[in-house]
């Protein structure tokens, strides 16, 4: 039968999405390109005409003469619900510029509808956000006259309305090593990235980073956690990278020394809405999260999570502070009672949070939240005459410009490689 002018052929779009998916794990944007290696980092990396077993032998002995410095991480995930920034928009309300390395993750960058979650990916509105970020980032450096180093974007990828930005100092940008992505679709047919997540890796020096960056199922009736469970066990079981030439990099999210993940997890409160609502009046944080499904459930063993001591970051009527059902709307409407979907947690010894809170930009039905991080790095002793290069000035005085947050541990020790449901 003839098609008709203009006629979509959904199945052969969904094939090419799901293909276009498969593509390798450099296939993403930076400043610079995922191959360059720099005079610095020859120093720290052996010759490749040495033999193999030499190169083996090599790392091993440098792994074991490394001094250990500390850097500031800075962390932000935030739902814009397909609205699309203006040009004009202070991103420095809520990105704070005294880090060395920040992971911006959004989520729903563009609307969910079937023509983004099955077409390209719109690269605009990825270059729109990535404009705004460097322009908040550089901004002090151009205001001042001892002129600090600059900040580059070593890795930008995109899923559909999933994206996630890594923005490094410049003069770090030597030492980083393997950046790659990997990217999840647990959405459609169980699939398509309309859910899921993107995947960072690199190495700073001697340590692997892993940054996770997801939208996990949504809907808040009895039941819908188990298909958030499910895509987290998704997100760790087909999640892989690259093991390098020498075979010595880490494949698996778990395999990382730092690993943080972040985004809208979706996750509500298990308790009637009215009572959800009443309880948000008085702010009775404690009581809510006693509640949360997240803390509730048994999918994220050995993770960590700073206080939460902010309000529900969802949902909120449009351009307001007024959480969406207050006061009731039309008969018929969709409902959702306040719930903590946006979320940081990490893994890992080497990472100690400082800050853990949350922005309140009304751009869209979601607050961003933000946390700031301490990473311990191996860095070779062989490099200390790049001293100034591996101590962060911008770590003085953390502890005493930020309440430092108490930490909840998901109630399980250990590392876990099992994620039975």
């Amino acid at each position: 039968m003839a098609r008709k002018p203009g006629e979509v052929m959904w199945p052969r779009l969904v094939a090419n999405k799901i293909l276009r998916k498969q593509l390798g794990s450099n296939n993403f944007v930076a400043d610079f390109p995922s191959n360059e290696v720099s005079e610095e980092l020859i120093l720290e990396t052996p010759s490749v005409d040495q033999p193999s077993s030499n190169l083996t032998s090599t790392v091993v002995n440098h792994h074991k003469d490394t001094n250990t410095h500390k850097y500031k991480v800075f962390v932000s995930t935030w739902n814009v619900g397909g609205v699309e920034p203006q040009e004009d928009m202070n991103m420095e309300d809520w990105i704070d510029t005294s880090s060395d390395i920040y992971v911006l993750g959004f989520q729903e960058i563009v609307p969910l509808k079937a023509s983004n979650v099955l077409g390209s990916e719109n690269s605009k509105i990825c270059m729109k956000w990535n404009s705004l970020i460097r322009e908040a980032l550089n901004k002090k450096r151009h205001n001042n006259i001892n002129k600090p180093p600059d900040f580059h974007c070593i890795v930008s990828k995109q899923m559909v309305g999933i994206l996630i930005s890594v923005w490094i100092r410049s003069d770090l940008r030597p030492f980083i090593r393997n950046p790659s992505v990997s990217c999840v679709g647990c959405g459609i047919m169980g699939c398509l990235g309309n859910k899921g997540s993107v995947s960072v890796r690199f190495r700073l020096h001697e340590t692997s980073f892993c940054f996770v960056c997801t939208h996990l199922a949504s809907g808040g009736r009895e039941g819908d956690e188990k298909l958030r469970n499910s895509n987290i066990s998704d997100i760790f079981s087909r999640t892989s990278f690259p093991r390098g030439p020498l075979l010595d990099l880490p494949r698996r999210i778990l395999d990382h020394d730092r690993v943080i993940f972040l985004g809208d997890l979706n996750y509500r409160i298990s308790l009637p809405e009215a009572t959800t609502r009443s309880l948000v009046d008085i702010r009775a944080w404690n009581i809510l999260l006693k509640h949360d499904q997240l803390k509730e459930g048994q999918v994220l063993e050995g993770w960590n999570e700073g206080a939460v001591e902010f309000a529900p970051t969802y949902k909120y009527c449009p351009n307001s502070d007024v959480y969406y059902g207050c006061p009731p709307g039309k008969k018929g409407e969709k409902r959702r009672a306040p719930a903590w979907c946006d979320r940081i947690i990490w893994r890992g010894e080497g990472l100690k949070q400082h800050v853990y809170n949350r922005g309140e930009s009304k751009l869209s039905d979601h607050r961003p939240v933000n946390a700031i991080f301490t990473a311990e790095v191996g860095v070779l002793r062989t490099l200390r005459g790049y001293h100034s290069f591996f101590v962060s000035d911008r770590l003085d005085g953390v502890s005493s410009k930020f309440q430092v947050s108490s930490t909840h541990n998901f109630v399980w020790k250990g590392r876990s490689t099992s994620w039975k449901l």
